[in-house]
């Protein structure tokens, strides 16, 4: 039979709530800049095609 191995829990306690929700704001704010950048170059190729608003 073979033996399962027990991984230590790396810390044993969960996280401060700071350092959680840190880490949800920073994941945020880069998708938000992500998406923010795709829609600036898709104005980029949509005004260089002529396709601009008046």
């Amino acid at each position: 039979m073979a033996q399962q191995e027990k991984k230590p829990a790396s810390s044993g306690e969960p996280k401060p709530l700071w350092q959680r929700m840190s880490w949800l704001v920073l994941i945020w704010s880069g998708s938000v800049l992500a998406l923010g950048i795709v829609a600036w170059l898709i104005r980029l190729a949509m005004n260089a095609a002529g396709l601009a608003s008046p």
